[in-house]
């Protein structure tokens, strides 16, 4: 058998790719070093915008030939650094090495030995991941995920008064509205969601250790905790001042597991619509040209919630993992973060093509109110709850002598239909006032729904 031609082994980079592309302007390999790239340049400028060493601020023209490193980062970068790194077999050095060399081309050699200047490669990597993975969840992940957010408000409140039959237990239960379940949804995410916007991404830039010794010994009279605290911070990042030779990475223990709980959340909306489906409360659109199956013609297949369903899936277990790895590192420093680190994309890519596939399967679907409305009439016996709350009213209002009407409306409803004349002549034979006779009477399934329409309006 011969050999393919060279073939993506990941999905997202091949099948998935239109989905999820936008993530790796950010958390692909490239992206990183595009990332350190700039941390490299900018902690050129800040040196040298302070003096240090002998050095005089760089004039704008100057800073914007030396930020198009960066900002121009292409092909041309990514190959030389591959070359280099192939001799260094280390990336940060052949990015300091690349810095170096476009340094030379500017003509800037007299500001090269502040290339990396007393810098671990930490320093940069730590800096660089919260850069990338910031702006990845800030301007991909996140405005995603609102999206399907928005979807399910809309739905929410375009079906506000769409009574239907609950199933708590998978049984008929208290009616409620399919815009209130679906509000439920929204008002989950929107928490998580205002969560992972507020997260912290922190970079640490004090040294070997952590002790910022080097800076120390080469100028003992700057105060180096401050210049990389401004540093940090003017790149929009926090600033950890208290670490070993790595950055603790509790900011993206906590990103992970915020984001595995909004996937969780996620998981159980797809679930969830994939049963209304089933159940025949909602109606697939047929998409023109589309097979649902190899065999039965008929079939339009809910594949969108199961590839959600799916992904999310893969996408909660890597960054369970992400959390559980990075939060240790033995003694000072191990390199187990390195290998797990470049797995970051590979979450959020799962995770974001669960939510392209959410936010396109609920819009192709249709609410059967009829089949809502034959559901809720086929299960009067759910108007229990009803009139046994309301016999106990009465009871305590010294209105009724019923003992147990709990009990009564078990014995009269569990395990069996009861249809609408079988429950008025029940109500009728009730020892209650007339009021409350004449509101049981008023009750339908469908009206059934206490709050339901109105809880919408909290989304």
């Amino acid at each position: 058998m011969t050999s393919l031609p060279p073939q993506p082994l990941s999905p997202l980079d091949g099948r998935y790719r239109a989905a999820v592309s936008a993530l790796a302007d950010h958390l692909s390999e490239a992206g990183l070093n595009r990332a350190r790239i700039e941390v490299e340049v900018e902690w050129l400028i800040a040196l040298t915008d302070r003096s240090l060493f002998g050095t005089h601020p760089l004039g704008d023209t100057d800073k914007d030939r030396l930020r198009v490193l960066y900002l121009d980062f292409g092909p041309r970068e990514i190959d030389w650094l591959a070359e280099r790194e192939a001799v260094t077999r280390h990336d940060v050095k052949a990015v300091e090495y690349l810095v170096r060399d476009r340094l030379s081309q500017l003509g800037l050699d007299a500001i090269a030995e502040l290339t990396h200047f007393a810098c671990t490669s930490e320093d940069v990597n730590s800096t660089a991941y919260a850069l990338t993975v910031k702006r990845a969840v800030h301007d991909v992940w996140l405005p995603k995920l609102h999206g399907v957010i928005d979807t399910l408000k809309r739905l929410a409140v375009k079906h506000r008064d769409a009574a239907m039959l609950s199933r708590t237990h998978g049984q008929p239960a208290t009616p409620t509205t399919m815009g209130k379940e679906l509000a439920v949804f929204a008002w989950r995410l929107e928490r998580v969601a205002a969560q992972v916007a507020a997260s912290d991404f922190l970079a640490k830039f004090s040294g070997a250790t952590g002790t910022w010794s080097a800076h120390i010994a080469a100028e003992p009279d700057v105060d180096w905790m401050l210049v990389s605290r401004e540093f940090i911070e003017s790149l929009g990042l926090g600033f950890n001042p208290l670490t070993t030779q790595i950055e603790s990475h509790d900011w993206q223990v906590e990103l992970y597991d915020r984001a595995r709980h909004a996937g969780g959340i996620l998981h159980n909306l797809a679930t969830d619509i994939w049963t209304y489906i089933s159940l025949g409360y909602f109606a697939q659109i047929p998409v023109a040209g589309a097979t649902g199956s190899s065999t039965m013609p008929h079939k339009i297949n809910p594949i969108r919630f199961e590839n959600a369903e799916a992904n999310l899936e893969l996408a909660g277990g890597l960054f369970a993992t992400l959390a559980s790895t990075l939060v240790t590192s033995r003694l000072q420093r191990d390199l187990t973060d390195s290998t797990t680190q470049r797995n970051i994309g590979v979450a959020f890519g799962h995770s974001l093509l669960a939510l392209d596939n959410l936010q396109r399967g609920l819009g192709e679907i249709l609410l059967r109110e009829d089949v809502l409305l034959a559901d809720l009439d086929d299960n009067w016996e759910v108007l229990a709850e009803a009139i046994q709350t309301v016999v106990r009213g009465e009871i305590a209002a010294g209105r009724s002598q019923i003992t147990d009407p709990y009990a009564l409306l078990k014995d009269l409803t569990r395990g069996r239909r009861v249809g609408a004349e079988q429950l008025a002549e029940f109500v009728r034979g009730l020892d209650v006032s007339d009021a409350a006779k004449e509101r049981l009477l008023a009750l339908t399934p469908a009206t059934y729904t206490g709050l339901a329409t109105d809880l919408v309006g909290l989304v």
